[in-house]
């Protein structure tokens, strides 16, 4: 990952790094081969360094973690999914997403 605020998600620590988290988290569900991907990564990276200390950013690539891809239905990417005190999450988006619209709803569901 380019940046230490971004952690990386997998199925073996998502119970733990995600569902189970204190805080809320934005996972971005990517692959290396995919161009949006590529574009959004610096979009997530500046969300990561914004929200450090009160939001968990991170990515999971959906090759290397197929089994929680196929359990949130991710048939296309990049996707960007927002959890809050559960594995159910608040907010979804799919495609490229503006960096506004990804700060809007993480302060939505801070309650900022």
């Amino acid at each position: 990952m380019a940046s230490h605020n971004v952690f990386e998600f997998t199925d073996d620590n998502w119970d733990s790094e995600v569902a189970k988290s204190a805080v809320p988290v934005v996972v971005d569900f990517w692959a290396p081969w995919c161009g949006p991907c590529r574009a959004l990564s610096p979009i997530i990276e500046r969300i990561a360094t914004q929200f450090a200390g009160r939001v968990k950013v991170g990515k999971l690539n959906v090759d290397d973690a197929q089994e929680v891809a196929t359990k949130y239905g991710v048939t296309s990417i990049p996707r960007v999914f927002i959890f809050k005190g559960s594995d159910r999450p608040e907010k979804a988006f799919v495609g490229l997403t503006s960096e506004s619209e990804l700060v809007k709803s993480i302060n939505t569901v801070l309650g900022a």
